[in-house]
């Protein structure tokens, strides 16, 4: 009788040798005593299958965050917090990835969304020797791990383009450990650096980008603040091309006077996804039983959000976003940023949704919110008050009471009232903020067209992330990153 499905592959060797063989296991005898298989006991420890064929980019990065013990800030199952494949869905839906499968500058992207830093290199911008050095480097330590982007063909496997950890190096044979996470498919198997390097030195079809490698360690801190880059819309790509290609060439072709033209250069017209490209990073929690109590930790990372708000609300540039906003509400335009909708328990209604599905580790699950939030301001014994918006939504048919923490600043009451709401208190999010960031954000070389000598030297220095405090510092390289990994999978290499 036939059985359906297929069960497992026979690993071509060679060029690939079995992990479990006598000549794999004697491999990896040698290089542990050699001293570069110091990567593989925590990866081992937390080596997963991917539970999708197309998954197999989200479960070499859960592995290799599991594996960084980095917090993911959300539980999985019951009160556990740990990373599953299932779970990293933020920049793109599950649905999409189980169909398409995931690209290099995502993955890389997922990584640094997530609390690691992710240093990543296609072919095109690295070469076998600097790979080996870095392969080396974690091979030999806890401290990072390399997650390899190649093609299947190389090693005569079914298949094509796959990503999988790298789990040790042996220096006689210059032979790699993959630590392969289709695990239905083939076994861990070690295969030469150098094969291996011509299998990354493929194009990906999706992207038309060399494939590559990257390296993930853990961050110091929270990799963002206030916001963060969202490419989980499918308007992510028309946003990323319109800030870092049509930009600069808009500013080629117009005449601008002074800042304010070039704010509106960039921001009257913009396509309709840029609301949804730049999010606000909420602080979201359960309401349990009526506790308004925050902990110790909730009001440290208010607190590092208000001081960075302050930091951001003190700059020369969000002066001049403000009053372009300002004269830009004067003359009802900028319909892009002036939506109705735009008070805090509105945004607050639909940030309860996003942080209900964010606690239940599910990102792409439906939420509806039961009514707008309320605002509730909280004093304690001798402290500033706290401004928490709580809500009521329902997700996956199971209502939960949720708490959204809200970073307040000491601006005070301006003209900017009839056009933005949420000004007049100064509360979080607000539109200046959120341009005033993005502007910060786009490339250093986004203003090196603009025509005028006098106006893009100005330009240039108010961007400038020299003269900023160390905390808004870090907000806006974090920003600039993720732009840099959007950038990388949106502008196709000519292959050679």
């Amino acid at each position: 009788m036939a059985v359906p499905g297929i069960y497992r592959r026979a690993l071509p060797s060679p060029p690939a040798i079995e992990f479990a063989s006598p000549q794999g296991k004697q491999l990896f005898s040698e290089a542990l005593h050699g001293g570069t298989m110091g990567c593989f006991f925590k990866l081992m420890s937390y080596y997963q299958t991917q539970s999708e064929p197309a998954y197999c980019g989200l479960a070499s990065l859960s592995m290799v965050l599991n594996a960084l013990a980095i917090d993911p800030r959300r539980t999985w199952k019951g009160p556990w917090r740990w990373f599953d494949d299932s779970m990293l869905d933020c920049c793109e839906s599950l649905d999409n990835i189980k169909q398409k499968g995931i690209t290099f500058g995502k993955v890389a992207c997922l990584a640094y969304c997530n609390g690691a830093k992710a240093d990543s290199f296609r072919t095109t911008e690295s070469s076998v020797d600097d790979f080996r050095t870095h392969v080396v480097s974690c091979a030999s330590s806890e401290n990072c791990h390399v997650i390899v982007s190649y093609n299947r063909k190389a090693f005569n496997q079914t298949g094509s383009g796959h990503f999988s950890p790298i789990g040790g190096y042996h220096t006689r044979n210059d032979m790699v450990l993959i630590l392969d996470v289709a695990r239905f498919k083939y076994p861990p198997h070690w295969v030469p650096l150098t094969l291996l390097w011509e299998a990354m030195d493929t194009v990906d079809e999706a992207t038309r980008q060399r494939r590559g490698f990257m390296i993930i360690s853990r961050l110091d801190q929270a990799p963002s603040v206030l916001y963060t880059m969202s490419c989980r819309d499918e308007g992510w790509k028309s946003v990323t091309k319109y800030l870092t290609e049509d930009v600069p060439l808009l500013f080629r072709t117009k005449d601008m006077k002074d800042v304010e033209d070039i704010l509106a250069i960039v921001f009257r017209s913009p396509p309709s996804g840029l609301k949804e490209f730049i999010r606000w990073v909420a602080e979201v929690r359960r309401q349990e039983d009526g506790e308004t109590i925050l902990s110790e930790e909730e009001k440290g990372r208010l607190a590092i959000k208000e001081e960075v708000l302050k930091q951001v609300r003190e700059t020369e540039l969000f002066n001049y976003v403000s009053r372009w906003l300002l004269s830009e509400s004067a003359m009802c335009r900028c319909a892009t940023f002036s939506d109705a909708k735009d008070t805090l328990p509105e945004i607050a209604a639909n940030v309860c949704c996003q942080g209900a599905k964010v606690l239940s580790g599910n990102i792409s699950s439906d939420c509806i919110s039961l009514g707008k939030a309320g605002v509730k301001f909280l004093e304690g014994d001798g402290e500033k008050p706290v401004t928490m918006v709580q809500g009521t939504v329902i997700t996956d048919s199971a209502g939960q009471s949720i708490d959204v923490l809200v970073p307040l600043s000491q601006t005070k009451p301006n003209s900017l009232c009839g056009f933005d709401q949420n000004g007049c208190s100064g509360m979080h999010p607000r539109t200046g903020d959120a341009l005033t960031v993005l502007t910060f954000s786009l490339p250093q070389n986004a203003w090196s067209t603009i025509k005028e000598e006098k106006v893009r030297e100005q330009m240039n220095s108010l961007v400038s992330v020299g003269n900023l405090p160390p905390l808004l510092q870090e907000e806006v390289m974090h920003l600039r990153r993720q732009l840099h990994f959007l950038m990388t999978d949106l502008n196709p290499a000519t292959p050679s």
